[in-house]
């Protein structure tokens, strides 16, 4: 069955293309769980397999079977997600580091401050990505949408709950 609907997807049948990720979407999902640990990176990454699907299956060669080179194309997609994690955060670090280094150099000591930042840093990522993009950054909404490569209403409400979890973290005077 996978063989054929490949043979499809690979000639530009949608339908086939629609049938295989359905009949596959949840393999991608628990195999990108069992990589990540995590339900919200899970999704991300079967979403990401999904997408790159639809122009890796033009390469299938058939020299294995399709659930075998789903399985390799899932954990690629993982790794890749863990080393942009992995990044992300070494850059999160960086700049906090380098806010410290400022606020030392101009002599204040801001607690708060530096707390605050904690907080945002420890948000999920993409509710990370949209308050550093507006606040550390200085974009605006729809900047950050292009940066991110979605709406200017999802950063809108990437902000408001991130700030809905900022009060609950800090306290509503910190936000």
């Amino acid at each position: 069955m996978d063989a054929e609907l490949v043979e499809k997807a690979v000639r530009g049948d949608r339908e086939a293309f629609s049938l295989l990720v359905e009949r596959h979407y949840d393999f991608v999902h628990a195999v990108a769980w069992r990589w990540s640990g995590n339900g919200a990176d899970a999704e991300d990454i079967a979403q990401d397999v999904c997408i790159r699907l639809g122009s890796a299956v033009r390469g299938f060669r058939g020299t294995s079977r399709f659930r075998t080179w789903l399985y390799t194309l899932t954990l690629n997609a993982a790794r890749d997600h863990r080393r942009r994690q992995v990044r992300d955060a070494r850059k999160m670090q960086a700049y906090a580091s380098d806010q410290a280094a400022q606020r030392a150099s101009d002599g204040e000591d801001d607690d708060r401050q530096e707390a605050l930042w904690a907080a945002v840093r420890a948000l999920p990522e993409k509710q990370c990505d949209a308050v550093l993009l507006v606040y550390a950054e200085g974009m605006s909404h729809a900047a950050a949408a292009d940066v991110l490569g979605c709406s200017e209403a999802t950063i809108s409400w990437h902000v408001h709950e991130a700030r809905k979890r900022l009060r609950t973290l800090l306290g509503k005077e910190a936000v």
